[in-house]
């Protein structure tokens, strides 16, 4: 599961608790301070919770940096945290900050939950439908920027995508990391989700075969879909699969929900998603909603097909994003053949 649940004393309650961290992976400060936030968060979101009591904040500073550089970056980690904890509803109240060779940020985050506000990750039945709320694709986005600066790297990958493609999919990656999924954790129960949990660093593959493994049903998922920031499929295949993004393995940082709906429900949460995200500020193509699957009778494993269809997301703010954002069309639906 994405966070303990922990029942309490007093009156039927639950203390449900959840702690994350890991290494900057953007180069803004202050966005990274935002994506550790909404990565800490995103383990309630997924139990369809959507308020959270309290939040504290892991930081190691770099004993390697100097007293200037860490007096201009750290203060914009920490306010970037705090910003994305208050547009989540909650504050931080305190945290834990040592000396270390790497800056890590993390958090912990706590709520006490009444029963109804909160999904057990183990209700999918045959006949359900996968759907993931964030494209895939962060990973290869980062590592590609990074590799603008590298002649060696960047000829692996230059006949595939330009340098200005590289640097919209990385904005995207980072804005999309930095989204929260809280928008998704309500609609879970307005659409009735039966399981879900968050995709990051195991990939889709391995967290949909952790949730699967967890269903108290006989199920398997099947993955048809697979929904990538524009590109990135493109550069894995190029740089000869070394991301494994196809196949499913390849780490996401703050990734979306893969949650397991009803079938009559699934195509109207896209929607809403769609919807929602849109007239939240613009979250471009990235704030909707895909169905990648199917749930079937199986031996609680998860797989994606041989040939999976691609779905090519375009960063926001691109003429293909804003295209996308003017289609009523609906939301894509797994290849049943």
């Amino acid at each position: 599961m994405d966070c303990c649940v922990i029942p309490l004393r007093h009156g039927g309650l639950s203390l449900v608790q959840t702690t994350d961290f890991f290494y900057p992976l953007v180069e803004d400060p202050y966005m990274m301070g935002r994506i550790a936030c909404a990565n800490v968060l995103s383990d309630l979101y997924a139990m369809g919770i959507t308020e959270c009591d309290n939040m504290l904040m892991l930081l190691s500073v770099s004993q390697k940096m100097n007293d200037k550089d860490r007096e201009r970056v750290m203060p914009l980690i920490i306010q970037g945290f705090r910003d994305a904890a208050e547009e989540g509803g909650t504050s931080v109240t305190g945290g834990q900050t040592v000396i270390n060779p790497w800056i890590i940020v993390g958090g912990v985050a706590s709520v006490v939950c009444q029963p109804n506000e909160f999904i057990m990750p183990d209700g999918a039945v045959p006949g359900d439908v996968l759907v993931l709320t964030k494209p895939l694709g962060t990973q290869v986005a980062v590592n590609a920027h990074h590799w603008l600066d590298q002649t060696e790297r960047w000829n692996k990958i230059k006949l595939v995508v330009t340098k200005e493609e590289v640097k919209e999919a990385y904005q995207e990656a980072m804005f999309s990391m930095a989204t929260l999924n809280r928008t998704a954790a309500g609609l879970m129960h307005k659409f009735q989700a039966h399981a879900a949990t968050d995709v990051t660093g195991f990939g889709l593959l391995g967290h949909a075969n952790n949730l699967a493994a967890q269903q108290r049903n006989e199920v398997a998922f099947v993955i048809h879909n697979l929904p990538i920031i524009a590109k990135m499929a493109a550069i894995s295949k190029a740089c000869g699969n070394i991301f494994n993004l196809v196949q499913g393995t390849s780490p996401e940082t703050s990734g979306g929900l893969l949650m397991c709906l009803p079938r009559e429900q699934a195509a109207k949460f896209c929607s809403e998603m769609k919807s929602q995200s849109s007239g939240a500020g613009g979250q471009g193509a990235a704030g909707g909603a895909w169905i990648i699957g199917i749930v079937e009778k199986g031996n609680r494993r998860a797989r994606i097909i041989d040939k999976p269809r691609i779905i090519e997301v375009p960063p926001r703010g691109t003429q293909a994003a804003n295209q996308d954002n003017n289609s009523t069309s609906p939301a894509p639906s797994p290849n049943l053949s």
